[in-house]
């Protein structure tokens, strides 16, 4: 019997981007939006998707990724960069199934880094395995020159901001600043956390839309929404209890929006391109546009 087109179609979407990397950077514009949080829920989510996913995790301290989830990273992205250490050997493992990347130390040694030191950290990155679907990239907060060159070099943009007033201001001003300067990035979706109800968080979105496009000439997509979640406590920020609730079926919508994003023709290209453009956008690099960015105003 023949195969139905809506199944072939499928199937052909399938084989398509089984081998396409998805890179997305997820920041916000200052903390406590409860991005981190949100970066390992929707990791997790993605995997119960069988999507292998890396985290590159660019903060530091106790309230980091791998902080949070209790895990003891010994090693950093630095260990890469000095020779100490193998990328492979560095990437730590989760129990939820997905993989981090903890990078705090090395993202700001990026821009420090001589020719030869590049060359070595974007060949480091050739052969990591296993092959992953989709890189979350949990951004430190406050940072806007490392937000922009992180946004030169993803290829989708998640902006996490909570109700509170100064957590939407700041992930506008965030959003303005990058989109000042980086005109080739259109794509924002946006997640807010810890609404109380769906219609403060769609009232949220569509105040940011409509700003965005009014004064940004930027269009913003609208990820969904995490509903506040009383039960969540930092020392546990993936509880199994919360999975069959509001709070989880939040995070699956998310992922599978995300799996569905459409691609672009630069994706797909492996993690050594990204960290090549990485590097090249670092406000320390030579000869390219991040010369040009000043100090966030």
């Amino acid at each position: 019997m023949a195969e139905p087109i809506h199944d072939q179609a499928e199937g052909l979407r399938r084989l398509l981007v089984q081998n396409f990397l998805r890179i997305v950077t997820l920041t916000s514009g200052g903390t406590g939006a409860g991005k981190t949080t949100a970066v390992i829920n929707l990791a997790a989510a993605l995997t119960r998707n069988g999507k292998s996913v890396l985290v590159i995790d660019e903060n530091t301290g106790a309230g980091n990724v791998c902080g949070l989830l209790g895990l003891n990273a010994h090693c950093d992205l630095l260990d890469v960069i000095r020779r100490d250490k193998t990328v492979q050997e560095v990437v730590v493992s989760s129990v939820h199934g997905f993989s981090i990347l903890p990078a705090g130390r090395g993202m700001r040694a990026l821009e420090k880094l001589n020719a030869g030191d590049r060359a070595h950290l974007i060949g480091s990155f050739a052969h990591i395995t296993p092959p992953f679907d989709v890189v979350l990239i949990d951004a430190a907060p406050g940072r806007a020159s490392r937000s922009l060159s992180l946004a030169l070099s993803s290829h989708e943009i998640v902006v996490v901001a909570s109700p509170e007033a100064a957590s939407i201001t700041a992930a506008y001003a965030l959003i303005k600043h990058i989109g000042g300067n980086c005109q080739n990035k259109r794509r924002y979706h946006i997640l807010i956390n810890k609404a109380v109800t769906e219609i403060e968080a769609n009232t949220i979105f569509s105040n940011m839309e409509s700003a965005a496009s009014r004064y940004l000439g930027i269009s913003l997509q609208f990820l969904g929404y995490i509903p506040y979640e009383h039960k969540l406590c930092p020392s546990n920020p993936l509880p199994k209890s919360l999975s069959a609730t509001s709070f989880g079926a939040a995070f699956q919508h998310a992922a599978e929006s995300l799996i569905h994003w459409p691609f672009e023709e630069d994706e797909g290209r492996g993690l050594e391109r990204f960290m090549q453009c990485l590097l090249q956008g670092s406000p320390g690099s030579q000869g390219t546009r991040m010369n040009a960015v000043t100090a966030e105003s």
